[in-house]
């Protein structure tokens, strides 16, 4: 589970190329009606921040005997959306602002819940605290390097270039596409020796937090009336999570250390892009009837 050069160089900067795809799609009005009506992102929030860690710590009690990997399980679900929550709403055609300005609100909000529930857990199961820290200035930058700034770019593009950025749309979806083809390539290629053992201990556990997380994002946002679009992101947003984080907190030398509570992390990151998968084809016809019957309204 250590680092390649897919993973430390390949995957940032084919983050960065599909951020910039989807800012091309953007306008600053679609992050404005995000913040004028933040009914969506707060149930989004409460998703995310609330209900998936209750749900993560139930799961590990009925299904992990194994304390390491018990808090490594609960790890997950502790963990914010990444780029590829963001990168599935875009192929998804969920509400791309919304998924993105939840991505950005999790990953800042969880620097300070990840170490409170996961020294919770520390606690519960191996009957210590290791007073986890992470490097708050470091996620921000990585947050804004990878997502804020290349759609930052793409948004720009879009403004003083409209034509190209219209023209462009179908080519940047495409490479969406194969980015995101081999990016799950390169991910079961470089766990290829232990994907079953790695799914004996947690195959089961990590499939059922992943299904019900999308599953209960999607129905909350329908209990409050939300649209298609904004459940569809929001199912996504609680679902996908970013297994690279738990995996790096859980192996880190200056936090976990521990390759046992990388194991559901390295599951969990295989599973996400299967389902994934589904989950596109499933949200988007309805999602493209939306898009069509708002702009045959405007």
């Amino acid at each position: 589970m250590e680092q390649s050069i897919v993973t430390a160089v390949f995957l940032p900067i084919a983050l960065g190329i599909i951020m910039l795809g989807m800012g091309m799609t953007l306008t600053p009005a679609d992050f404005r009606r995000v913040a004028k009506f933040p009914k969506a992102a707060v149930i989004g929030l409460s998703s995310q921040l609330i209900i998936l860690p209750l749900l993560g710590f139930a799961l590990a009690g009925i299904f992990f005997d194994v304390p390491e990997l018990a808090v490594g399980f609960i790890l997950i679900a502790l963990c914010p959306g990444g780029a590829t929550s963001n990168i599935i709403s875009h192929m998804a055609k969920a509400d791309l602002a919304l998924s993105i300005s939840l991505t950005a609100i999790s990953s800042l909000v969880t620097n300070f819940t990840i170490p409170i529930l996961l020294n919770f857990a520390l606690i519960k199961y191996m009957g210590e605290a290791e007073g986890v820290q992470l490097p708050l200035f470091k996620t921000f930058l990585q947050i804004f390097v990878i997502t804020i700034l290349p759609v930052s770019i793409g948004m720009l593009i879009k403004k003083r270039f409209s034509d190209f950025a219209k023209r462009s749309e179908k080519t940047m979806s495409i490479i969406s596409a194969v980015f995101f083809v081999i990016i799950l390539l390169a991910a079961i290629l470089k766990e290829r020796a232990n994907i079953i053992p790695y799914f004996e201990q947690a195959g089961l556990a990590t499939l059922l937090l992943n299904a019900s997380s999308l599953l209960i994002g999607y129905y909350l946002g329908k209990i409050f009336s939300l649209s298609y679009r904004q459940r569809s992101a929001i199912s996504i947003e609680s679902g996908i999570q970013n297994g690279t984080l738990a995996i790096t907190l859980a192996l880190s030398p200056n936090i976990l250390n521990n390759t046992q509570m990388a194991v559901p992390g390295a599951i969990y990151s295989l599973l996400m892009f299967i389902t994934a998968i589904v989950v596109i084809f499933y949200f988007k016809s309805k999602n493209n009837e939306e898009i069509s019957a708002q702009y045959k309204a405007a």
